[in-house]
């Protein structure tokens, strides 16, 4: 695009703050003299000045440096703390071109020196100076954009830990996405470690909101979550100490958390479960996909000191995969008239993505839930996937206090989702 049909593209919006009639007249006769599209409003004061600005859009401000109520370059310094998106340009006196220089490294776009500017000179000026801007303004959202990459990573790392497992009997695979593109990280965290005695303990939560302050908390009950378990506590008390964490670490009473702890024992063949306001995994075996049904708990914070959280202990076959996930995954459309997924729709979705390598299928899972809901997500998504092959099953293991077996049935259907 030319200059001529860029300039002819754009109608301007000047404002000109000068409290001398003589000069306002002669920049009101300089731009009606030019080609440029323009609508003037004249400020006589700062302080009008700022009104406008605050109420109006305005491209572009031709501001004097001697007004009744400010001088100097505070005056470009008061005009910037409006708030405006408008290119600044400074009107000097003959006698003090210099401001003018000072004007720019004060953030002015450029200057302009009265009594030597003609229409040509002042179109020009004003078209730069507008572009010059939003440029400037591009340039900052770019660097926003790379500080929340940067972010985006560093709450990544803390939400989405390397796992620590010691066998190669049970592996990992796990898949994320924010809400929106180019959102912060929400409270979406999961977590996996194997102890001495060879169990698998696994976590996956969601705090309540989106944003970095959800983010730090996930990051926080991740961390603390992973120190408790290798410390050795488990279970009941150990959800009781995530939840005094999460009370105190929360920055709103009412953020919560929901979590599930998975504890696989490949020596007994089971796992064992606390869902702590969450949903039940799904266990896939040769049989096709069951919903584990498993005791609830209230999510942690709802009601701090009071929760129950009992636990269920489900027989596992041989070779298997356990599929835990927050309810990002569930919560889309199915692109029919407003139904949502659920549970069963996540099943159906299970039966028809079948695929050897854990990582396409969970991409292959996603793509399909995200194509369904026509990208439509707002919700976090986490998902959990762990596998084991050749578990003996020879040694049982002892329930804890509270603890419930469910004895496994293949190809369970659970219909109350």
């Amino acid at each position: 695009m030319t200059e001529s049909a860029a300039g002819q593209a754009q109608h301007y919006h000047v404002a000109l703050v000068e409290d001398d009639d003589g000069d306002a007249l002669l920049v009101e006769e300089l731009l009606f003299d030019t080609d440029l599209p323009h609508t003037l409003v004249r400020c006589r004061t700062l302080d009008e000045a700022r009104g406008r600005l605050a109420a109006h859009h305005f491209d572009c401000v031709l501001l004097d440096l001697h007004l009744p109520d400010a001088s100097g370059l505070g005056t470009v310094e008061a005009i910037q703390r409006t708030g405006t998106h408008a290119a600044v340009i400074v009107l000097t006196g003959l006698a003090e071109s210099s401001a003018g220089v000072d004007a720019l490294a004060a953030g002015a776009q450029d200057y302009l020196v009265k009594g030597k500017v003609e229409p040509d000179l002042l179109q020009r000026a004003v078209r730069y100076a507008v572009q010059r801007k939003q440029a400037e303004r591009a340039n900052a959202a770019l660097q926003v954009g790379r500080l929340r990459a940067q972010e985006n990573a560093r709450l990544e790392r803390g939400l989405l830990p390397t796992p620590l497992l010691t066998s190669d009997s049970v592996t990992v695979t796990s898949r994320y996405l924010p809400g929106r593109e180019q959102a912060l990280l929400g409270g979406d965290f999961l977590d996996v470690v194997q102890t001495d005695d060879g169990q698998v303990h696994a976590i996956i939560g969601d705090v309540s909101g989106h944003g970095p302050a959800a983010a730090a908390l996930g990051v926080c009950l991740r961390i603390a979550w992973r120190a408790l378990t290798l410390g050795g506590h488990r279970g009941h008390h150990l959800l009781h100490l995530l939840e005094q964490i999460h009370i105190a670490e929360r920055t709103g009473s009412d953020l919560f958390t929901t979590c599930t702890l998975i504890v696989l024992d490949p020596h007994a063949a089971t796992v064992t479960l606390h869902l702590v306001g969450h949903h039940e995994p799904l266990l896939v075996g040769g049989a096709g996909t069951d919903v584990l049904d498993a005791a609830h708990g209230i999510a942690l914070g709802i009601v701090p000191g009071l929760g129950d959280w009992p636990a269920t202990t489900v027989p596992l076959p041989p070779n298997g995969t356990l599929i835990a996930y927050t309810d990002g995954l569930i919560e889309g459309y199915t692109g029919s008239a407003g139904a949502r997924l659920g549970v069963e729709g996540l099943l159906h979705i299970l039966d028809e993505t079948r695929e050897v390598d854990p990582g396409k299928h969970l991409d292959r899972l996603i793509g399909r839930v995200r194509a369904l809901n026509a990208e439509r997500h707002t919700d976090d998504l986490a998902i959990l996937r762990l596998d084991w092959t050749a578990l003996s099953g020879s040694r049982p293991r002892p329930m804890g206090h509270g603890e419930r077996t469910v004895p496994h049935q293949a190809d369970r259907r659970v219909g109350r989702h």
